[in-house]
């Protein structure tokens, strides 16, 4: 058996994650982090480093509803659309969240944000658009890291409300 600081070095994942992963009973996701030598930091980078599709990487983005932050789990080809995020939430502005207010909130950099296993609890929304995958790819807590999740596994676990948030199609 092997501590928790040797699987988190070998798994690759930032410690955090690795950690959170294990709490959540997930400990077999840890051996399948999968780092890469250049930044998976977009959607783009991940997805060819991973040779899948786009939509096949879960973006983590963080928001500001009325100041309070709020996490946004969305498809890699696709965009968010702050009206739609606004109506959901009842909210009277939604705008990016700051770099600073994103690692504050979550413990990660832009770009490293995993779905869930964040500093502090945030309300999460997830777009409809992840389930049309069996797998989808999300970052493990640094801008090089990646594991694979059902996305129905990965909604829950990061205790997500499904709604429809994605630009549509002009």
């Amino acid at each position: 058996m092997t501590t928790a600081a040797t699987d988190a070095d070998d798994s690759a994942a930032h410690p955090r994650f690795a950690e959170a992963l294990r709490e959540r009973g997930l400990a077999d996701l840890v051996p399948r982090v999968r780092r890469f030598p250049e930044a998976t930091r977009t959607a783009a980078e991940a997805a060819a480093a991973l040779g899948c599709g786009l939509s096949q990487i879960c973006k983590s983005l963080i928001f500001a509803a009325d100041g309070v932050p709020v996490l946004v789990l969305m498809d890699g080809a696709s965009r968010v659309d702050l009206d739609r995020v606004r109506e959901e939430l009842g909210a009277g502005k939604v705008t990016r969240a700051r770099a600073d207010v994103v690692r504050e909130t979550t413990g990660y950099a832009i770009g490293g944000v995993p779905p869930f296993g964040h500093r502090t609890g945030t309300r999460v929304l997830a777009d409809r658009s992840l389930l049309g995958h069996d797998l989808v790819w999300a970052a493990a807590g640094t801008p090089y890291t990646v594991f694979p999740m059902a996305p129905a596994d990965l909604i829950r676990q990061a205790g997500g409300t499904l709604v429809d948030v994605r630009e549509r199609a002009s």
